[in-house]
């Protein structure tokens, strides 16, 4: 398939120059590096945030859960 990228000059000519000394295209060269990077990303695992959760039993009896009230009580004693 025959498709159109923009490619900074400078890496093209470093491209064309790898291509030629190892007796090869610049196609190859561009697949090769299309699907090293494609496999890379495979590889890698996606994010997965850590369990942070606690074995409480949530607000102490009380305690609302409206944010203005609950930075009161972070902050209380602590000049906030």
């Amino acid at each position: 398939m025959k498709t159109t990228v923009e490619i900074s000059d400078a890496l093209l000519d470093e491209a064309k120059r790898v291509a030629s000394r190892e007796s090869s295209t610049l196609r190859e060269l561009i697949e090769e590096g299309l699907r090293r990077s494609i496999d890379d990303r495979k590889k890698r695992k996606g994010f997965r945030l850590r369990r942070a959760s606690y074995r409480g039993r949530g607000l102490q009896p009380g305690v609302s859960s409206a944010w203005e009230r609950l930075r009161e009580i972070v902050y209380e004693g602590h000049g906030g």
